[in-house]
This record gives structure tokens, C-alpha cells and sequence, in this order.
């Protein structure tokens, strides 16, 4: 009897690892609304800005102030028990208060609402003209604080990031001296930029920079000569420009170069310094 014969085992199978599941991704979590109230303060704060003294009463006797509504003149006065500050629409017994300042300060609280008219209307009051004390608006004050710091923080980027060559233009109008170090360069144009930080960015996009910066370059390469009485071509001795006396020759040469009438001379000096580059 034939025994069958036994099929040889194959290769063992391949296990297929399981398939990595990348780990879920974790939600953002929202960060929670701060909720904010803004205190709204209806008291007033004023202060002596010319004098005063430790204690500065306000006058009152006699002070009258222009009605618009009634196109007339009326008196003013400060009566605690009046609804009103207008002489004529109190009553006959009214009893007229002082106001003082105390080292240079006044305080108004929002229930003395006679009070806060009074002291906006007075001629003395810097807003109506006058010179003696004026209202303290602390949120008015620090937003002109802010716009100044951000004017001076755009101002010193402008002397950090602008590349050097866009700078000389800016140099040589504020009359920095371009021969010196880039680092020295870039410290001058530093210091007038804290100085006056809104002239410093506005030279940027003026057109008397650029034209300044021209008219600097041909005097220096003698494409123009700059005389007492004028300004003239350096190979010719040609009149360009009359210069007044007492006024400085390149302010009158840039001005010319920027009217309608200069504009051809102010291309031909950039095509001659393109031709020294």
C-alpha cells in the first residue's frame, strides 16, 4: 500500500505589521475672552498752567462769556444751589461760591454739574482762549504719548532695516557726512531720527531728498559749480540759477530743480552721475 506523501511545508507567511495609526491631534484649546470694562471717569481735573500759587482763587465777579445761541453777552457765576450759571436765570436769593485751586490743582466731582459748566465756560479756562489753567485729560495724553512713541519706534526701524544706500540720500539731506563709517553714518541718522521722528520719515517719499542728493553729487564730481551769486554748469560757466543774497546756494538749486522749469536740468545732472557710476 502506497503511503501519500507528505507536501513539504512552504515558507511561513508574511505577517503584515499593523498599520501605525498616527496619534489623534489634539484640539486647540480657545483661549478663554477676557472680558474687560472700561471705567468711564466723570469727574474733571484741572490745573494752573501760567501762575497760581499755592492757592489761585478763580475770579468770578463780572465775568461774562458769549451766549451763541442768544447772540448775546451774559454774566457767569458760580452758585452751588442754582440749576443754572447764567446770572440772569438765577434766583435773587442765590449765593455765589468761591473756586480755588490748591497747589495748582482743582478737582470737580461729577455731582456738581454747575460747577463743571462754570469752569468750562470761564474766559480764563486755555480752552476758551485763555492761559491761566486748562483741563487734564489723562486718556488724551497718553494716546499723544503713544503716537509719539510709535513714531519714534517706526523712525529707529527706519535707520535699522533701510539698506545703507537708501540711506545716503537721507544723510546728505540732513547733512550728515557720507564719507564717514557706515556705523557712524547710521548713529547720526539715529540721533535726528529720536529728535524729530515725523520729518525724519516723511523725508523718505519727499522729492527734495532726492533732488538735494543729486545736486550734493554734481557739485562734489564738479558737473556744477556753486558760486556766491550762483549756481553754474562746471564746464561751460554756464548760468543755471541766480542766488539771491543771503540764501544758501543748494536750497535755491533744489528748489529750481523741482519746478517745471528746472526739471530738464535736474534729469541731465542724474544722467551725467549715472555715467560716473
Amino acid at each position: 500500500m502506497n503511503t501519500p506523501t507528505k507536501k513539504a511545508p512552504g515558507r511561513p507567511k508574511k505577517v503584515q505589521p499593523d498599520a501605525q495609526v498616527a496619534p489623534p491631534t489634539p484640539a486647540k484649546r480657545k483661549k478663554p475672552t477676557i472680558k474687560r470694562k472700561e471705567e468711564v471717569n466723570h469727574n474733571k481735573e484741572y490745573e494752573i498752567t501760567t501762575g497760581g500759587g499755592i492757592v489761585f482763587v478763580l475770579p468770578q465777579k463780572g465775568v461774562t462769556v458769549y451766549d451763541a445761541d442768544n447772540d448775546v453777552v451774559r454774566e457767569i457765576r458760580y452758585c452751588p444751589n442754582e440749576q443754572s450759571i447764567f446770572r440772569d436765570e438765577q434766583s435773587p436769593n442765590a449765593r455765589r461760591e468761591s473756586i480755588a485751586f490748591r497747589e495748582g490743582k482743582l478737582f470737580v466731582p461729577k455731582d456738581k454739574p454747575n460747577m463743571r459748566k462754570f469752569i468750562e465756560l470761564h474766559p480764563l479756562n486755555k480752552a476758551n482762549g485763555g492761559s491761566v489753567f486748562s483741563e487734564v485729560n489723562k486718556k488724551k495724553d497718553a494716546e499723544m504719548e503713544l503716537k509719539r512713541e510709535f513714531l519714534l519706534t517706526d523712525a529707529v526701524a527706519l535707520v535699522r532695516d533701510t539698506d545703507i544706500h537708501e540711506l545716503l540720500p537721507i544723510a546728505m539731506y540732513f547733512k550728515v557726512n557720507i564719507n564717514s563709517p557706515v556705523s557712524e553714518i547710521r548713529f547720526n541718522l539715529l540721533r535726528i531720527a529720536k529728535s524729530k521722528p515725523q520729518e525724519f520719515i516723511e523725508s523718505f517719499d519727499s522729492p527734495q531728498v532726492q533732488a538735494r542728493s543729486v545736486v550734493t553729487q554734481a557739485k562734489d564730481y564738479q558737473i556744477i559749480n556753486v558760486k556766491s551769486d550762483g549756481v553754474y554748469w562746471f564746464d561751460s560757466n554756464g548760468l543755471i540759477v541766480s542766488v539771491p543774497v543771503g540764501q544758501d546756494q543748494l536750497d535755491v538749486m533744489v528748489r529750481f530743480c523741482l519746478t517745471e522749469k528746472g526739471s530738464s536740468v535736474l534729469s541731465s545732472l542724474e544722467e551725467r552721475l549715472e555715467r560716473l557710476a
